[in-house]
């Protein structure tokens, strides 16, 4: 498996995190929470986050403007989105 190369420098990444959900709130999203938290934790940069119902057409709204920023680097999802 392969291992972190301590002997290079580590680069912050700029992250986005989307929280799909039709019953929680910003302050009430604990996956999102979490994952805010171990991003800055890690060194990394929370570029943006949002939460947006459980629609197709919100979701993809959302990430296509993440998508065209260019001080975004990664998309993270969470929460139902009705997909399955």
């Amino acid at each position: 498996m392969a291992r972190i190369d301590e002997s290079r420098p580590f680069l912050p990444v700029r992250m986005a995190v989307l929280t799909m959900s039709d019953t929680r709130s910003l302050e009430q999203d604990k996956s999102g929470n979490v994952l805010a938290s171990l991003i800055t934790e890690a060194g990394h940069v929370l570029a943006d986050r949002a939460l947006v119902r459980d629609d197709v057409e919100a979701i993809r709204a959302q990430v296509s403007r993440w998508i065209e920023d260019p001080a975004i680097d990664v998309i993270i999802t969470t929460g139902g989105t009705g997909f399955t």
